[in-house]
């Protein structure tokens, strides 16, 4: 027996309004713009990214949504695809704890490619962004998001393409029926293997899972719009996505009230790697004095949630992906070459006897009070030991960049010069500043198009297209 959630998410998606939104709120969708479009310009250097411009390169002309950095106008999926690749490249795109997914690089591509499409306004714009954001972590918060990486699918592949649907349905002006026709499209459709976790090769395919979700939430709308039928119940059904995907569900979760808009619980990214080790590396810096003291380091425990253990110990990457998600590498990484180093991850590095000399003093445990915080905080227990007996400990529960410990729009402007400053043409960060905080009060989304997609070809100024080739180190 059904019941009506998927009915009541629907309908609150769909009544999301933008005149409603204060100041806190529109500055909010602002950072978060300004963010994916650093990271997803600066993830034009990514191989991948340069692989799925020559794909898109037939469908040139086909379409109005442009393609980030390349200067070409394609369909709104082929631009969703692309340009939620490109942002999740770097491994820097915001996160939503709760849900364990990164919202931002699957809702605002689908979100910039349709109202491009469409000639949306501005504020069409603001408020299809926060509807994504509010589906896609309900989603994901619903199915028990900690459990469900668990079982091995990756959440921002399974939850993405119900916001990135709820973002094309605000666009395409389709009633609360035609989202949940669409979403029943996006459950046919939902996917997202962990097995890159598990493999040194290979795992180029986790970059795409944002994209892939974005393309389908796209995908999805145009097929309910087209008149094809697809369940209404695609969520809270029989054989709805909480019973096929989710773990120790939580459906009251999908339509219940909240104190505030899922925007202000999203954390900006400092760090080039996964998310579970935002603490760990806050942790490993401050019983380092900020790494000044390190030279007798004999030992290195983390203690977190069994997720560190059971999916991030492998301790010789071969791929930047892997390393990415090595807990050790990433301690090493850290130790040897600084937290802010994206080229720590470069293909160039992952052998280097100093960073893996640091790996393998690495140790993981379990520990019990983080994991009951788990996943609404990444926390976790730094124990460093000294030559000579001394150690010191450092517990962290929200990590830099995390709403209990915030970015500024000085944090956010340095991330984003160190991503696309080697781009050629580089990025106006300025400008795209001034664009997105005036979006609310835009007559259409063409001035904030053309910074991103006019472009001819971006890449890299070194001529290097790997993961974090080239990029300087920042503080």
């Amino acid at each position: 027996m059904t019941t009506d959630l998927s009915a009541k998410l629907a309908a609150r998606i769909m009544a999301v309004d933008a005149a409603v939104l204060d100041a806190a709120d529109l500055e909010q969708i602002a950072r978060l713009l300004y963010d994916v479009a650093a990271c997803a310009y600066g993830g034009t250097q990514h191989e991948t990214v340069a692989a799925l411009r020559r794909w898109a390169a037939p469908y040139a002309g086909a379409g109005t949504a442009g393609i980030i950095g390349a200067g070409l106008r394609v369909p709104a999926p082929v631009a969703a695809l692309v340009n939620g690749t490109a942002a999740h490249s770097y491994e820097l795109d915001d996160t939503h704890d709760s849900s364990m997914s990164h919202p931002g690089s699957v809702v605002i591509p689908a979100a910039l490619a349709v109202a491009a499409e469409c000639g949306s306004t501005g504020r069409e714009l603001v408020a299809a962004i926060v509807a994504g954001y509010e589906a896609m972590t309900r989603v994901g918060m619903a199915a028990n998001a900690s459990h469900v990486i668990e079982f091995g699918f990756h959440p921002t592949a399974l939850f993405g393409g119900f916001g990135a649907a709820a973002a094309a349905a605000r666009l395409k002006r389709v009633d609360s029926r035609g989202l949940r026709c669409a979403w029943g499209h996006v459950l046919s459709m939902a996917g997202g293997s962990m097995q890159f976790s598990d493999e040194t090769a290979g795992t180029a395919v986790k970059r795409m899972h944002a994209g892939y979700a974005s393309q389908q939430g796209v995908l999805a709308v145009q097929m309910a719009r087209a008149g094809i039928e697809a369940p209404q119940h695609a969520l809270d059904g029989k054989y709805g996505f909480l019973k096929l995907f989710g773990r120790e569900a939580r459906p009251e979760l999908l339509a219940g009230e909240r104190d505030r808009l899922t925007i202000h619980d999203i954390s900006f990214k400092p760090y080039a790697c996964c998310r579970q080790f935002h603490s760990m590396i806050d942790g490993l810096r401050a019983a380092t004095d900020d790494l000044a003291n390190t030279r007798s380091i004999e030992a290195i425990t983390v203690r977190g949630p069994r997720v560190l253990a059971d999916q991030h110990m492998l301790r010789r990457p071969a791929s930047p992906m892997a390393a990415q998600y090595s807990l050790p590498y990433v301690v090493g990484a850290t130790l040897e070459l600084g937290p802010m180093r994206y080229d720590a991850f470069a293909f160039e590095n992952l052998g280097s006897p100093d960073i893996l000399r640091w790996a393998d003093m690495v140790e993981v445990g379990y520990d019990g009070e983080m994991q009951a915080q788990y996943p609404s905080h990444f926390g976790t227990e730094v124990e460093v030991r000294f030559t000579g007996g001394g150690s010191r400990t450092e517990r962290v529960l929200d990590s830099r960049g995390t709403p209990a410990r915030p970015f500024t729009w000085e944090h956010l402007c340095e991330k984003a010069f160190a991503l696309t400053s080697q781009c050629e043409p580089p990025l106006d960060l300025a400008l795209l500043r001034e664009t997105v905080q005036g979006m609310a009060s835009a007559e259409d989304v063409s001035a904030l198009n053309r910074l991103l997609t006019d472009a001819p070809m971006a890449g890299p100024r070194t001529g290097r297209s790997d993961l974090m080739a080239g990029l300087p180190p920042t503080a």
